[in-house]
């Protein structure tokens, strides 16, 4: 075990936990390194993870048994032992010494006697104990851990995993994301969308070989990394059901023009969000102490926002370059939508982005016409 130096203690919601000084910014996903860094980028991750947990808490009566797998510096599972209320326990694992040696020192400062230090291979654990939350959140992607989790997680857990593959699933490598998640990719407008249906299809395809179904409760993209958290159900009719949900698209079918076709998936074209679990998660907010809390506020409600729109979207700039027009204001789209009777939501992947149920011949009248 390493001599623990050049720490400094940050505080996270009401959490003070010794961090290793490696990842001091907050622009970017942070670089691989030796010592389990400590990215302030991703403590709306975090922040989330810890309301998502005390809805599963406030929603089971026997004790929670929760994961956090992949732990690096352990303040997600530290947070989650310290600032969670109810009947649960948390194990914090890596297989790094560097990091296990940090996440027992910090079990010492804190004095929680509701969670334990772990220092092995997350497959390993997975395949010799069972969970209700797992936490994967890796360096790059998920992929090879997410049949270990779906092995490990009990009847209506919850899988949350992190992937910072963006540009293998965005497209940028299609042979890549072909062999790691054996999905024929699009680079596009809407590449962000497509990236995160690449990784819910992958999910649900690993778990119907368990005769498993997944529900997506609160999956979301960020310039550097998608986020997933997916409850599992064991049973072959939830399986089929879950499968019924994938399918292959032509980039024709797309809301946009492209000289390429391409055939793309299989996709996850299901719900990505669950509206109601959404509100429930929300309302927790003014319970807890979170830095990100106003803006966590805004962008739950954007996902309730898009809960139940069609799958993809429109962005003004891209359809207007398409039709060589200026972009109309986003309350004229709406409005006029609205007035026809059509569907519309505004959506987390694009802030000039937006979905709706009107064909795109009269969306195109609707640009061509504006005021």
């Amino acid at each position: 075990m390493s001599d623990i130096q050049n720490v400094e203690c940050i505080t996270e919601g009401k959490t003070g936990v010794l961090v290793f000084k490696d990842k001091l910014t907050k622009k970017g996903p942070g670089s691989k390194n030796k010592v389990p860094f400590y990215n302030p980028t991703m403590e709306l991750n975090r922040d989330l993870s810890i309301l998502v947990n005390q809805w599963l808490v406030n929603n089971n009566e026997k004790t929670m048994h929760i994961l956090d797998g992949l732990a690096a510096s352990g303040i997600r599972g530290i947070r989650l032992a310290n600032e969670l209320e109810g009947d649960f326990d948390v194990t914090i694992n890596d297989w790094s010494e560097d990091a296990y040696a940090l996440i027992k020192k910090n079990l010492e400062r804190c004095g929680l006697k509701n969670v334990v230090a772990s220092n092995r291979n997350l497959n390993t654990l997975l395949s010799e104990e069972r969970f209700h939350y797992i936490d994967v959140d890796p360096f790059g992607s998920p992929v090879y851990f997410i049949d270990s989790a779906i092995r490990g997680i009990y009847n209506n857990g919850i899988i949350a995993c992190t992937a910072t593959d963006t540009a293998t699933l965005c497209g940028v490598y299609p042979k890549v994301c072909l062999r790691r998640y054996g999905v024929q990719s699009f680079h596009s407008p809407i590449m962000h969308e497509i990236g995160l249906r690449i990784l819910l299809g992958f999910i649900c395809r690993e778990a119907a070989k368990y005769d498993k179904g997944i529900e997506p409760l609160v999956c979301y993209s960020t310039d550097h990394y998608f986020r997933a958290y997916i409850q599992v159900k064991n049973g072959i009719s939830y399986a089929n059901e879950s499968v019924d949900n994938l399918k292959r698209i032509n980039s024709k079918e797309l809301f946009f023009s492209s000289k390429q076709t391409t055939e793309i998936g299989p996709l996850w074209l299901g719900k990505i969000q669950n509206k109601n679990i959404i509100e429930e998660v929300r309302t927790l907010l003014s319970g807890k102490q979170l830095n990100t809390k106003n803006i966590l506020w805004g962008f739950l409600d954007l996902l309730e926002e898009e809960a139940d729109a069609s799958a993809f979207f429109y962005t003004t700039d891209d359809l207007a370059s398409l039709l060589k027009i200026s972009p109309p204001k986003m309350e004229y789209i709406f409005e006029k939508l609205k007035e026809k009777g059509y569907d519309a939501s505004r959506t987390h992947f694009s802030p000039t982005g937006f979905k709706t149920n009107a064909s795109r011949d009269e969306i195109e009248t609707m640009f061509k016409h504006q005021k």
